[in-house]
C-alpha cells in the first residue's frame, strides 16, 4: 500500500488516499484540499470506488471535490444521519471492507463523535482520526461528543493493536501505538489505575478540577478536567483557566 496525505492550513485536518498498488484507490475524508490527492489519481489511473468518512464534523467531510469519481461514500449510520444526502452506504462496527488488494475493518470508536469510526487496514495501519493523535486525544465536548467513559473504552480498543501498528490520526503527523504508549501523557494517565491530583479551575467559566494539563495536536493545550456534577471531560485548553500547573506531565 502506498498513503498520500494532505492536510488543511485552517483546521490541520487530514485527509488520505491509500493506493493499493494493482490500481485501486480508497479515500479516507476530505480537508478540502483534495487537488493533490486527485492529481495521484488521474496519474496513477486509479479507481476509487470508496470514499470512506471516519465522522461527521465539518472539517472532515468537505469533499465535493471526490463527487467526479462516482465513489460511493461510506459512513457509519450515526454520521450518516447528521449528513444526510452526503452518505451513500452505511458501516457497522468490526465489518470489513475490501477494496481491491486493500481489507479495511471498520471499527466503531465514539467518545469524540458518537458515529465516529476509526480503519485498520491489513492489519498493519489503523486511521484514528479525532481519537487518538500524535501526543494527545480527542475532545469529549464536540458537537455529538459521548463523552470520557467512550474514548476511553475506545482507546483501549486501538491501543490494543500491535506496538508497531503505524497511526494515522484525524490531524497532523502519524505515530505509531508503540509511541503513543510510552509518551502521549493523556494516554498513560487516563490508563492509569490512580487519577492524578487535582487543582481547581474553570472550564468556560464553569466550576472545575483541572487532572491533566498537557499538550494538543495544533501546539496549544488539552485538559483533563472533572465537573462538580462529576462529568470528567478532555477540552481544549483555552477554554480552560488554572491557578497552578501541579497537574501537567
Amino acid at each position: 500500500m502506498q498513503l498520500h496525505r494532505t492536510e488543511s492550513r485552517t483546521w490541520l485536518s487530514n485527509a488520505y488516499l491509500l493506493d493499493d498498488g494493482s490500481g485501486t484507490g480508497l479515500l479516507i475524508d476530505g480537508n478540502g484540499v483534495a487537488a493533490p490527492l486527485l492529481e495521484t489519481v488521474e496519474q496513477r489511473g486509479l479507481d476509487v470506488p470508496v470514499v470512506l468518512l471516519t465522522h461527521h464534523h465539518v472539517d472532515h467531510v468537505v469533499i465535493d471535490a471526490y463527487r467526479p469519481l462516482g465513489a460511493k461514500v461510506l459512513a457509519h449510520p450515526l454520521t450518516a444521519s447528521e449528513l444526510q444526502g452526503t452518505v451513500d452506504g452505511e458501516l457497522t462496527d468490526g465489518e470489513v471492507l475490501r477494496v481491491g488488494k486493500l481489507a479495511i475493518e471498520c471499527c466503531h470508536t465514539p467518545g469524540h463523535a458518537h458515529g465516529h469510526l476509526a480503519f485498520l487496514v491489513d492489519g498493519r495501519d489503523v486511521f484514528t482520526a479525532d481519537v487518538l493523535f500524535r501526543g494527545t486525544v480527542g475532545g469529549t465536548r464536540a458537537p455529538q461528543a459521548t463523552g470520557l467513559a467512550d474514548l476511553r473504552r475506545s482507546l483501549d480498543r486501538l491501543l490494543a493493536l500491535p506496538p508497531e501498528t503505524r497511526v494515522h490520526p484525524g490531524h497532523r503527523e502519524p505515530t505509531t501505538i508503540g509511541d503513543e504508549l510510552a509518551h502521549n501523557p493523556f494516554v498513560r494517565a487516563l490508563r492509569a489505575d490512580v487519577t492524578p491530583d487535582a487543582t481547581a479551575c474553570t472550564v468556560a467559566g464553569e466550576p472545575a478540577q483541572l487532572l491533566l494539563w498537557g499538550p494538543d495536536y495544533d501546539g496549544t493545550n488539552k485538559a483533563w478536567v472533572r465537573f462538580d456534577d462529576g462529568e470528567e471531560a478532555i477540552v481544549g485548553g483555552s477554554q480552560v483557566t488554572r491557578s497552578s500547573t501541579r497537574a501537567e506531565l
